[in-house]
């Protein structure tokens, strides 16, 4: 039997056996790996925020397919005032006139009647728009609708927005002639629509934007209209521009803006019926100007003809020389009477002639013919119971 002490010993021994192992499994389960805490690190500053860069601004009077044909660094002049002839046929459509530019300046488009390129189509036409610091002709286009023409009031239902001149009608176009100028007594397709239209713009501004410019954006509408498929200008009207360009009296700096040939009946036609000049032009240059007028559209009354006064007379009646006498008129031949020398010697009645001198060096003129002898007076018989 084991002592108290040994007992005592084995007891510590198995109570150090049962303890280590359940002192190990304790320390091991208070052995707790905690996760890692995250660690705040800062975010990066953010990128500076990009410059701003504002869009270019859009000009005014820009509408979509719509190209600038040409430049000019200065204004167009104010439209003239002009009244609008006479449509001269069924089917033909006003064109407005216009300020064109050349190298020389600009000069004056008269407005014209033109004959459409095809039926169903409508003339739309140009304008001046101002955009970043110069002048750009936005050029006019036939299309199947109306498109913005810069809100510019040209006149005669082209008030600035749309048309209200007439309308097609099938294949025929109706002409309202509240608004346009037509003979109802040749032109039967016509009507009346009383719309509000000034036809005689009140300040006269030709172009679109910038100072002093027509203040006016394209609708919806009229976009639409200016990407629907175009028909260019008819080769009528483009000879009837070029044609413009050539003629000294429609420049600006001749004309001071107002044109002696503001509007033709047709297209090219400055001279004749249906040119109408401009308020406040002067008089049109004499027919036959070089460099005005063609030499084939001379007015055959402008230069006289060259037997309507004699030569050297002038047409107020003034010699150029000296004074022209008419010839005298030649008596009829008749026989020379004698001269009072020869009268003088005459021999008396039943002399002898007096001899005749010889002749002279130089044939002399025949002598005059002798006058016939006056025969002797018969003796009268006498009468009976007269003694002698």
């Amino acid at each position: 039997m084991l002592k108290l002490p040994e007992r005592l010993s084995s007891i510590v021994t198995i109570q150090k056996v049962l303890l280590l192992p359940l002192a190990a499994a304790s320390l091991l389960g208070g052995c707790y790996v905690a996760p890692a805490r995250p660690v705040y690190v800062p975010p990066p500053p953010p990128p500076p925020p990009p410059a701003y860069v504002a869009p270019a601004p859009a000009p005014v009077a820009d509408a979509p397919a719509v190209a600038v044909e040409v430049q000019a660094s200065e204004p167009p002049p104010p439209l003239p005032d002009y009244v609008q002839p006479p449509c001269p046929e069924d089917g033909y459509l006003w064109t407005p006139g216009y300020w064109g530019y050349a190298p020389a300046g600009y000069f004056w488009v008269p407005g014209t009647w033109v004959q459409p390129p095809r039926i169903g189509v409508l003339w739309t036409p140009g304008y001046w728009g101002f955009s970043a610091g110069i002048y750009g002709f936005h050029g006019g286009y036939w299309g199947p609708h109306i498109g913005f023409y810069g809100g510019v009031n040209y006149g005669f239902g082209y008030g600035g927005v749309g048309f209200v001149g007439g309308h097609w009608a099938g294949n025929s176009f109706a002409y309202n002639t509240a608004v346009v100028n037509v003979n109802t007594t040749v032109i039967h397709n016509t009507y009346v629509n009383n719309v509000t239209v000034n036809n005689t713009t009140v300040n006269k501004v030709s172009y679109n934007g910038g100072a002093g410019g027509v203040t006016a954006t394209p609708t919806p509408i009229e976009r639409q209209a200016a990407a629907e498929p175009h028909v260019p200008p008819t080769v009528a009207q483009t000879q009837h521009i070029q044609e413009a360009a050539k003629n000294p009296a429609l420049s600006a700096k001749v004309n001071g803006g107002h044109p002696a040939i503001a509007a033709t009946a047709r297209p090219g036609a400055f001279t004749g019926p249906g040119v109408v000049g401009a308020k406040g032009a002067a008089p049109l240059p004499a027919a036959g100007h070089p460099g005005v007028f063609p030499p084939a559209t001379t007015h055959p009354a402008a230069v006289p003809p060259a037997t309507t006064h004699p030569a050297g007379i002038t047409p107020e009646g003034k010699s150029l020389e000296r004074p022209v006498t008419p010839p005298a008129k030649t008596p009829p031949p008749a026989v020379k009477t004698p001269t009072p020398a020869l009268k003088a010697t005459q021999p008396a009645a039943g002399a002898r002639p007096l001899a005749a001198k010889p002749p002279a060096p130089k044939p002399a003129p025949k002598p005059a013919p002798k006058p016939a002898p006056k025969p002797a007076p018969k003796p009268q018989p006498e009468k009976k119971g007269e003694k002698p």
